[in-house]
């Protein structure tokens, strides 16, 4: 799995383009750095830059875009309706896939010693790098804001972790971390009144809000600190405020912990008590990028709430989220660049040909896609006729006492569906290895030779992988035909041509695919493997032959 870390900077600027374009361009310049949303606000004068890649290369670009704020932002003359206190005000490390957050916590570390002494920043660590446990709070470490800072450094409690203890005027102080994904998410409400915005913050947001005696005092307790009455959710911070270019107010909110507080949530929340109110929620907006599943979460949950079939394409869902929060009230939506996972996805090209593409390139003097790449897309085929079944199965009242049986087989179908889809490609790719390092063997060399042997053992693990892909269509496709039979005893009976039609193409999945298992197992040497693989394509076509004779025995009693 590939080492990948996000890096979302917010910089104290959102109003001159210029300049943000020069500060992204310091990161994006750096070899490795995949840049993949900058989200500018003039209202809140901020500008939230996201973008990823390996831990040495997201490093060395957060140090150089750092830099660039540094010496392009002059908080002296910073005006904006969100809390700041640096040019680079706060920049976290997320891990994305192969890494841990303590690893992100250390680069996060790395970063601050680097930022502290060679551009004389001061530098606070917070969430998971934090140097200790009343530090962990971004909230209370920036407390005071930029106003403050010059005499917070005069307090050896603030003493920051790494750079000098004095006061930067013109860059102030950053704050640098390691953390889950945080959500920024913003609930648009029909008012200007930035106070009734504020109420609903205080009522949804995990600290709560003060609480009042009988004449409407703030009350506080012995060390003088307010008591607070915690709000609804937790890993949820929210402000109200009023946003001029939008003419709207706005429940402002960080999700800490999607896990734990997802958009649904506080959305649903704040449309019940925005109604209590007389208000009413026009719609939401996304500040930066959301992972795939907090989005795929939000399309299950109104899914559920409509009552709708919910084991649907991940596209349905995303598309139903988006409708469902109002996610495109204020600006387009577009999933492919505002979902992390969708920005992050490496290329398919010949998934995403049309049909016509396809086929046209299949019949061209190219060794590739060739025969595995059709049989992935059999298997596509077959998992997409089934999961329609179920869904045409389940929209039926009269077969609601099979519900629960279609909703599980459909999340079985749309799982083959996108596993086959995707080794169309990864078909391709596998044999393209194979022709890679088989030309990389060096010639002219002696064949017992350590540099000839060595090449030739890349040679079979690459043959080992383009057995891998289309052994995995194999089992994809037994599968299919396995959830086929149960199909064509519970599905809609209007639908068992489409069950049969299912069936077949599984099967030629896998009749397709074992083939191209056999004929790379004659390049491998390891006899062991080819007999163990060799095993386990027969017993899967065994299966699979009684599976498709089951399957079309049924459909065939059920249309007689």
């Amino acid at each position: 799995m590939r080492k990948i870390i996000e890096c979302v900077p917010n910089i104290s600027e959102g109003r001159d383009q210029e300049k943000i374009k020069a500060i992204v361009d310091a990161a994006a310049r750096v070899p490795g750095v995949t840049m993949l949303d900058v989200d500018s606000g003039a209202d809140t004068n901020r500008t939230v830059i996201t973008f990823a890649g390996s831990p040495q290369a997201v490093l060395d670009g957060a140090f150089e875009l750092i830099k660039s704020a540094a010496s392009l932002i002059d908080m002296r003359q910073h005006k904006g309706e969100h809390p700041r206190m640096g040019a680079t005000d706060v920049c976290p490390f997320v891990p994305v896939s192969g890494v841990t957050m303590e690893e992100c916590a250390e680069l996060a570390r790395k970063l601050g010693e680097r930022v502290g002494s060679e551009l004389k920043i001061p530098v606070y660590l917070y969430e998971a790098a934090a140097s200790r446990p009343e530090r962990k709070s971004l909230a209370e470490i920036r407390k005071g804001e930029y106003e403050a800072l010059e005499e917070k450094l005069r307090d050896v409690f603030w003493k920051p972790d790494f750079g000098p203890a004095i006061f930067n005027a013109q860059a102030g102080a950053s704050v640098i971390g390691a953390r889950p994904f945080l959500i920024a998410y913003n609930i648009n409400l029909n008012t200007k009144n930035k106070k009734l915005a504020t109420e609903l913050a205080q009522e949804i947001r995990e600290i709560g809000k003060p609480v009042r005696d009988a004449n409407g005092e703030i009350v506080k307790d012995s060390k003088g600190e307010k008591v607070m009455q915690p709000g609804r959710f937790k890993e949820c911070r929210a402000v109200g405020w009023y946003i001029e270019t939008f003419g709207c107010a706005q429940v402002s909110i960080n999700l800490t912990n999607y896990q734990v507080t997802n958009m649904q949530h506080v959305f649903d929340a704040c449309d019940e008590l925005a109604r209590a109110k007389g208000l009413r929620v026009t719609g939401s907006e996304l500040v930066g990028l959301v992972p795939k599943q907090a989005l795929l979460e939000a399309g299950l949950h109104y899914a559920n709430k409509q009552g709708a079939f919910t084991a649907q394409s991940e596209s349905a869902l995303l598309q139903l989220a988006v409708r469902s929060l109002g996610l495109a009230e204020l600006a387009p939506f577009n999933i492919s660049e505002r979902v992390l996972e969708e920005k992050l996805k490496m290329p398919t090209p010949l998934a995403d040909m049309t049909i016509t593409q396809f086929v046209d390139e299949l019949a061209s003097d190219s060794v590739a896609p060739g025969g595995g790449s059709v049989a992935a897309l059999a298997g596509a085929l077959a998992g997409a006729l089934a999961a329609m079944v179920c869904a045409l199965s389940h929209s039926k009242p009269k077969l609601a006492d099979q519900h629960a049986r279609y909703l599980d087989l459909g999340l079985i179908a749309q799982h083959i569906k996108d596993r086959s889809l995707k080794a169309i490609d990864d078909d391709t790719s596998a044999f393209n290895a194979v022709i890679a390092a088989m030309r990389a063997v060096p010639k002219g060399v002696a064949k017992d030779s350590v540099e000839y042997l060595q090449g030739r053992g890349k040679v079979e693990l690459a043959y080992q992988r383009a057995i891998d892909v289309p052994f995995s269509v194999v089992r994809l496709a037994a599968e299919a035909l396995e959830i086929g039979r149960d199909i064509a005893k519970y599905g809609l009976e209007q639908a068992l041509s489409d069950v049969a039609v299912a069936g077949l193409m599984a099967k030629a999945a896998l009749i397709g695919a074992g083939y191209n298992v056999k004929i790379n197992l004659k390049e491998i040497s390891d006899q062991a493997y080819v007999t163990k693989s060799l095993a386990e394509l027969q017993d899967l076509t065994a299966q699979a032959e009684k599976s498709l004779s089951e399957l079309l025995k049924v459909v065939d009693q059920r249309l007689s």
